[in-house]
């Protein structure tokens, strides 16, 4: 939702980060020496997702590396796995009770299905050991991971699920500005195919861009934030009422109009990202965790082109249009069988390590978006970056689909969103997404 130099200044603030952040001597036992302190032996497991090439996880990676040398009683079994595969390796692993030691998990959902399976243990002793820290975070980040008081991690991130960027070149050679209606989107739709351009790029092969990064923001414009959370719940609302089907029906309408290149869903986000800097397509619609990408991946002119601003209204929506959909970041996952002693003073350092105020700081230069107060630096960012920061501090943020839906209402979204687009009728996926909510709810 970013090169040398960065990841040099990564890790000289991931060392002087991780120089402070020790809990202590409280598990140090006494050399041979009998005056100095030596750090008890530990084993830790994590696992990660920042396996790109993109500056926020060169830098994520940077300070595991630099964990490891500032801890040598730790050794610290590592695991990379892709992102798009990263979900439904983890949720195997929750099946099996064999989680790693530490994990990079996500809010909502996800944080109370491990909660409720007693996978994870809270992070509060953590927190309130480093009030600067924790007052430190934006209001209500802790919200998506706290559960009956208890709070399970700290996001590392912030993730605008959906924004409109576009090519500021292409829309000015046609003589359009960035639609701010859904009759402007579908004009500016027209107006590009009839220029031999994709209108919009879109890599749905893993499924889930299509509903977290268009449909959440939206259905929100049509239905409301309220009624979402009551469909959920399945309390006072189902996904089979009318106006959820209305806004099935808007997205299938790009669909039809020819918004998308053929074979949107064979390929990844990251691809779609370079079909859009590349000129290839006027628009895209992706996530903050694209700037950190662009700015690796993009020349210095690409950027330069590029727009940001949200999604179109709908006409008679009852949402409010200048929002995005979005969440807290991913934060570190801490497994309920990391006893107290060592074991669990080595995986706090880590937390702290990856999410404390230096991190959060190397982060946002890494051109990702943070729930913690900080200073932007624009001479670290890009200026597609810097427009995407302001946009999103001026607006309000409404719910991600996946992040509130039940894991197996997840999967029939994003699945009925790739069979929507390819004809499927949108009561039908409807009525799929209301029966898989009440199964997963167990109602």
């Amino acid at each position: 939702m970013k090169r040398a130099l960065q990841i040099g200044l990564t890790l000289t603030v991931g060392a002087s980060l991780l120089a402070a952040c020790g809990n202590g001597g409280s598990n140090e036992t006494t050399n041979k020496q009998g005056d100095k302190p030596a750090a008890q032996k530990v084993k830790l497991s994590l696992w990660h997702n920042y396996t790109g090439d993109d500056l926020r996880a060169k830098a994520m990676r940077g300070i595991i590396e630099q964990y490891q040398k500032d801890h040598a009683n730790v050794e610290l079994e590592v695991q990379a796995i892709p992102p798009d595969g990263y979900k439904a390796r983890l949720k195997t692993a929750a099946a099996a009770a064999e989680m790693p030691d530490l994990f990079v998990m996500w809010p909502g959902t996800m944080t109370k299905e491990f909660v409720g399976g007693n996978l994870i243990q809270p992070i509060n002793g953590l927190l309130d050991s480093k009030a600067d820290w924790k007052n430190g975070f934006l209001p209500n980040s802790f919200d998506d991971y706290t559960i009956d008081g208890k709070t399970y991690s700290a996001p590392m991130g912030l993730s605008p699920t959906s924004i409109l960027y576009y090519n500021k070149t292409l829309f000015e050679q046609q003589g359009l500005k960035p639609p701010k209606t859904w009759d402007e989107m579908l004009n500016a739709v027209s107006v590009f195919k009839k220029a031999k351009i994709t209108p919009i790029a879109l890599g749905n092969k893993a499924a889930w861009l299509a509903q977290s990064s268009i449909l959440s923001s939206l259905a929100d414009r049509v239905t409301g934030s309220e009624w979402f959370i009551k469909a959920a719940a399945q309390n006072g609302a189902k996904f089979t009422d009318p106006e959820f089907v209305q806004a099935l029906t808007y997205l299938q309408q790009l669909g039809k109009e020819g918004a998308f290149q053929d074979g949107f869903n064979s390929i990844d986000n990251t691809q779609m990202e370079q079909m859009f800097a590349q000129g290839k397509a006027a628009m895209m619609i992706d996530g903050g965790w694209a700037l950190t990408n662009l700015a690796a991946n993009s020349s210095k002119e690409a950027i330069e082109k590029m727009g940001a601003t949200v999604l179109p209204s709908i006409p008679g929506g009852k949402g409010d249009p200048n929002t995005t959909s979005g969440v807290v970041g991913t934060g570190l996952g801490l497994s309920k069988k990391v006893e107290d002693g060592a074991r669990k003073d080595a995986a706090f350092d880590l937390i702290y390590a990856l999410s404390g105020p230096a991190a959060q700081k190397a982060t946002l230069d890494s051109s990702q978006l943070i729930s913690f107060k900080a200073e932007l630096d624009k001479t670290k960012v890009s200026p597609l970056f810097a427009e995407v920061y302001t946009l999103v501090n001026g607006i309000k943020r409404t719910p991600v689909y996946d992040a509130v839906l039940t894991s197996v209402g997840a999967d029939a979204i994003n699945n009925g969103l790739q069979e929507l687009l390819m004809g499927g009728k949108p009561e039908d996926i409807a009525k799929k997404l209301q029966e898989a909510q009440v199964k997963g709810l167990g109602k």
